[in-house]
C-alpha cells in the first residue's frame, strides 16, 4: 500500500513485537499457573501448545497482516467482506483490556514513588510501617486500605481514589507521546523499553538466587508433577497461557505486521517472538520463586504454598513484602530493589499498553483516512482515561477489574481467536497464505500448520469456549458474585460484552445482521419473561444473549459461504 508508515527496521519490528507479548502477566501468572499445574512437568503441554497454538496463530496474524497490508478489520475484511466484524471485535476487546491494563500500571507508579520515598527515609518503606497495635500482613492492607482505599459499600464504591486517577493521567499521557507520532517513534522507544526491563530481570535474578531460602524456592518452581499431565485441566492452562501471553487475539500483531515490506520475512520473526517471550516467562519464574523462597525463610522456614499469592498480589503484597525484608542487608537495599522492581513493571506494561492502543488506532485510521494520528491517538486515550477512572480508579475497582478480565479474556479473546482460525482454514484456503508466507520466509510451512488452523487450535478453543460457558450455567450466579452492594452492578460486564458485538457490526457496516440481532432479542426478552422466577439469574442472561446472536449469526454464516473467495478483494 502506497504510503503507509514503516517500521525503520525489522530489528524495531521485532522489538516491538516481542514487547506487546512480554508484560505483566509474564511476571505472575506463568510461575503461579506452572506451580498449580504440575511444576516441572507442566513445561510439557507448555511447549505443546506453543508449537499447535503459539506459533501457528502468530504466524496467521503475522501473515495476513503482511499480505493484506492493513488493520485487523481491513486485513479480514479483504478475505471476505463479511469477515470484517471479527477484525473489529478483537479491537474492541483489545480497548477494553487496555483500559483496565492501564490500572496495573497506575499501581505501579504509586508505588514505585513510595520506594523513592524509602530513599529518604533510612530504607523504611511505606508499606511495611504498620501502625501501633495492627495485626497481620501490613503489605496486604496496605495494598487494600492505602492504595486501592477498597470499598464495595453502595455509598462509597462509585467514590474515585484520587492518586489512582493520577497515576492513569500519567500512563494515559505517556502512552499519546509515544504513539502520536506513527510506528517510527514506536521503532525507537522499543530499543529501550524492551531491553531494560530484561536487564533489570536479570539483576533481580541474580539478588534473588543470592538470597537465604532462594533454593527451596526455585526446587518448588521445578519439582516436576506428572500425576498432573493426567488432568485435562493442565493442558487448557497450557493452552490458555499461550494464547493470552502471546497478544494472540487482540488485533495487535496484524497491525505491526502491516507495517513490514510485503516481502518480508514471516516465519522468523513469529518463531522469535513466541519463543523470547516463552523464554522470559521461564526466567521470571526464577526471580519470582528465588524471592518467595526467601520470604518463606523469613517467616521461618515455612512452606513456600504458603506465601504464594497469584494476581496482582503477587506483585503488590508478596514482593514488597519481600522487599522490605532485605533491610537485613543494609538499609538501602529496600528501596533500591523496590525502584528497580517497579521500573521493571512500568517498562513491561508499558509496550503491551501502547501495542494495544497501536491496534485500535490503525484500524481507525484504515477506516477514516482523514483524521490525524494525533487526534485517534489522543481521542482513544482520553476514553480510555475517562472510563477506567470512572470503573477502575474507583474503591471498587479491584472487582471490575477481575469481572471485566474474566469476560474479555475466557470469552472475547478465544472467540477472535477461533473465528481467525476458521476464517482462514476455510474461507481463505490455508494453501493461499501458505504459498505466500513461504515465498518470503526462510522456514517453510508443511502440513503442521494447516494441521493446527484447521483442526488442533479451533477444537482446543472450541471447548474452552464451551467449558467457560457452561461453568457460567451451572455457577447459579453472575461471575463477581461477593456478596456485598457491588453485586447489583453485576450485569454492566456482560452487557457491555455483548455490546462489543453491535459495535463491531456497526463499524463494519453490517445493517442487516443488527436487524436480525434486534429480532433475536425481541424473542430473548420473550423466553426470558417466561423462564420461572426460580432460574439462576445467569442461566437467564445466557439464554437471552444466546437467542439474541443466534440470528445474526446464522445471517452471517449464510453470507460467508455464498461469498467467501481466495484472493484479495
Amino acid at each position: 500500500m502506497a504510503g503507509r508508515e514503516r517500521w525503520n527496521s525489522r530489528t524495531a519490528f521485532v522489538m516491538a513485537a516481542v514487547g506487546s507479548a512480554v508484560g505483566l502477566g509474564n511476571v505472575w501468572r506463568f510461575p503461579v499457573t506452572c506451580y498449580r499445574h504440575g511444576g516441572g512437568a507442566f513445561f510439557i503441554p507448555y511447549f505443546v501448545a506453543l508449537l499447535t497454538a503459539g506459533v501457528p496463530l502468530m504466524i496467521l496474524e503475522y501473515g495476513i497482516g503482511q499480505m493484506m497490508q492493513g488493520s485487523a478489520p481491513r486485513a479480514l475484511g479483504k478475505i471476505n467482506r463479511h469477515t470484517e466484524w471479527v477484525g473489529w471485535f478483537a479491537l474492541l476487546v483489545g480497548l477494553v483490556i487496555s483500559i483496565y491494563y492501564a490500572v496495573i500500571m497506575a499501581y505501579s507508579v504509586e508505588y514505585l514513588i513510595y520506594a523513592v520515598r524509602g530513599l529518604f527515609a533510612g530504607g523504611t518503606m511505606a508499606w511495611s510501617s504498620a501502625p501501633e497495635g495492627f495485626t497481620g500482613t501490613y503489605e496486604a492492607a496496605f495494598f487494600a486500605r492505602t492504595v486501592r482505599q477498597h470499598s464495595s459499600s453502595a455509598s462509597e464504591m462509585w467514590r474515585l481514589v484520587w492518586p489512582l486517577v493520577g497515576g492513569l493521567a500519567v500512563t494515559w499521557a505517556v502512552v499519546y507521546l509515544i504513539l502520536c507520532r506513527g510506528v517510527r517513534r514506536v521503532g525507537k522507544v522499543v530499543m529501550l523499553t524492551v531491553p531494560l526491563p530484561m536487564l533489570v530481570l536479570a539483576i533481580l535474578a541474580v539478588r534473588g538466587l543470592t538470597l537465604p531460602g532462594a533454593s527451596d524456592g526455585i526446587i518448588y518452581y521445578l519439582t516436576p508433577n506428572f500425576e498432573a499431565l493426567k488432568d485435562p485441566a493442565t493442558w487448557l492452562a497450557a493452552y490458555g497461557q499461550i494464547f493470552f501471553s502471546l497478544t494472540l487475539g487482540f488485533g495487535v500483531m496484524i497491525a505491526y505486521a502491516s507495517y513490514m515490506p510485503r516481502e518480508s520475512d514471516i516465519t522468523n520473526n513469529a518463531f522469535i517472538t513466541c519463543f523470547a517471550n516463552c523464554a522470559t516467562s521461564f526466567f521470571a519464574g526464577f526471580v519470582v520463586f528465588s524471592v518467595l523462597g526467601f520470604l518463606a525463610y523469613q517467616k521461618g522456614g515455612v512452606d513456600v504454598a504458603t506465601v504464594i499469592d497469584a494476581g496482582p498480589g503477587l506483585v503488590f503484597v508478596t514482593y514488597p513484602t519481600a522487599v522490605s525484608r532485605m533491610g537485613e542487608f543494609g538499609r538501602f537495599w529496600p528501596p533500591v530493589i523496590g525502584i528497580l522492581f517497579f521500573v521493571m513493571l512500568l517498562f513491561l506494561g508499558i509496550d503491551s499498553l501502547f501495542s494495544l492502543i497501536e491496534g485500535i488506532t490503525t484500524g481507525l485510521k484504515d477506516r477514516y483516512r482523514l483524521l490525524s494520528q494525533k487526534f485517534l491517538t489522543g481521542a482513544v486515550c482520553i476514553f480510555s482515561f475517562v472510563v477506567g477512572s470512572v470503573f477502575f480508579a474507583s474503591r471498587a475497582g479491584i472487582h471490575w477489574l477481575d469481572i471485566f478480565d474474566h469476560w474479555a479474556n475466557d470469552y472475547g479473546l478465544v472467540i477472535v481467536g477461533l473465528l481467525q482460525c476458521v476464517i482462514v482454514g476455510y474461507f481463505f484456503k490455508t494453501d493461499t497464505l501458505r504459498d505466500y508466507i513461504n515465498r518470503v520466509s526462510e522456514i517453510k510451512l508443511w502440513g503442521w500448520w494447516e494441521l493446527c488452523i484447521r483442526i488442533i487450535t479451533p477444537l482446543i478453543l472450541g471447548y474452552l469456549i464451551f467449558s467457560n460457558f457452561i461453568a457460567e450455567l451451572t455457577r447459579g450466579s453472575l461471575y463477581g458474585a461477593s456478596g456485598t452492594d457491588f453485586d447489583r452492578y453485576l450485569w454492566i460486564a456482560p452487557v457491555s460484552f455483548a455490546g462489543l458485538f453491535l459495535v463491531a457490526f456497526s463499524l463494519a457496516r453490517m445493517g442487516k445482521v443488527l436487524a436480525l440481532i434486534g429480532f433475536g432479542a425481541a424473542v430473548a426478552l420473550l423466553t426470558w419473561a417466561l423462564l420461572p422466577a426460580s432460574a439462576p439469574l445467569s442461566a437467564a442472561a445466557l439464554s437471552g444473549l444466546a437467542a439474541a446472536v443466534l440470528f445474526g449469526g446464522l445471517y452471517i454464516c449464510v453470507s460467508i459461504a455464498r461469498k467467501s473467495k481466495d484472493g484479495i478483494q
